[in-house]
């Protein structure tokens, strides 16, 4: 008897804020001739690949800071996985991190959350050098990865989703396609608003327990708090709230020009990745 073939796996590494969840929910449940791991059973995907009762496999979840971790725990077992991940210019990219964490109720101005000049933000210098992942995929995996751009999907959403559907070698019917997003962006006045009343309330999600159920108790607690909040502050006078940004065109500005040099290096391998 002969033996059985390992299952051919593709996994999107998705990185935040790149339209990571858009294509979770919306393009790949709709992939025919290949079995979908949603991200809620990602804990449980390993498990299931074992099992082998499918011949074909798409994995997706969301990675930043834990991305080396997650690539190497998958490529012991996995090295012949073909991983797909879509990049953002980090200036884009860190302002769309930004705004999640303030609205998330973190109180850090910018140059706390990203210091270019000490390196002692939350996010480090290194987490934007995004062609670092490349090479961490081309080191732990055997098979070259699929690398597309952000606003690809933002502009062309029906061709992006074909590219990955050819990549994974995919039956897809974009006529089925859902281009309305999947999360809307709060504006500037409902940010202030969190982050000033986040000066005296602690809204942020943070773990306060071990205990799991009570742990997801305490998020919906805190969601009924801070969700009324955002969308009170609709109501709040404009007079009131500053018209400034809460990231100036400058430091985005510095932020384009200090990794323009790695950007191009994702912008050449794409190119070269699509020919």
């Amino acid at each position: 008897m002969a033996a059985k073939q390992p299952p051919e796996i593709f996994f999107h590494v998705g990185m935040g804020k790149t339209g990571t969840k858009y294509i979770q929910y919306k393009v790949f449940p709709f992939f025919k001739g290949i079995e979908y791991i949603q991200r809620t059973s990602y804990n449980q995907a390993m498990d299931i690949i074992r099992k082998g009762e499918s011949p074909r496999y798409l994995i997706s979840n969301e990675f930043d800071q834990q991305m080396e971790r997650e690539v190497k725990k998958w490529a012991a077992e996995f090295p012949d996985i073909h991983p797909i991940i879509v990049f953002r210019r980090q200036d884009g990219w860190i302002a769309s991190q930004y705004r999640r964490f303030v609205k998330n109720s973190y109180t850090y101005t910018f140059k706390e959350f990203l210091d270019l000049e000490n390196d002692g933000g939350y996010f480090k210098k290194k987490d934007l050098e995004f062609y670092k992942n490349i090479e961490l995929l081309e080191k732990h995996f055997t098979k070259k990865p699929l690398v597309l751009l952000y606003d690809d999907l933002k502009n062309e959403p029906r061709k992006f989703a074909k590219r990955v559907a050819d990549f994974t070698d995919s039956v897809f019917d974009e006529s089925r396609m859902d281009l309305a997003r999947k999360h809307t962006s709060y504006n500037l006045k409902q940010l202030r608003v969190i982050r000033w009343v986040s000066q005296f309330v602690d809204l942020r999600k943070r773990r306060v327990t071990q205990n799991p159920v009570l742990h997801r108790l305490f998020l919906i607690m805190l969601s009924t708090i801070r969700y009324p909040i955002l969308y009170g502050a609709l109501l709040v006078p404009d007079s009131w709230v500053s018209k400034e940004p809460i990231i100036s065109p400058e430091e985005l500005e510095g932020v384009r020009k200090y990794y323009e040099a790695d950007w191009e290096q994702v912008l050449a391998f794409a190119k070269r990745n699509a020919d």
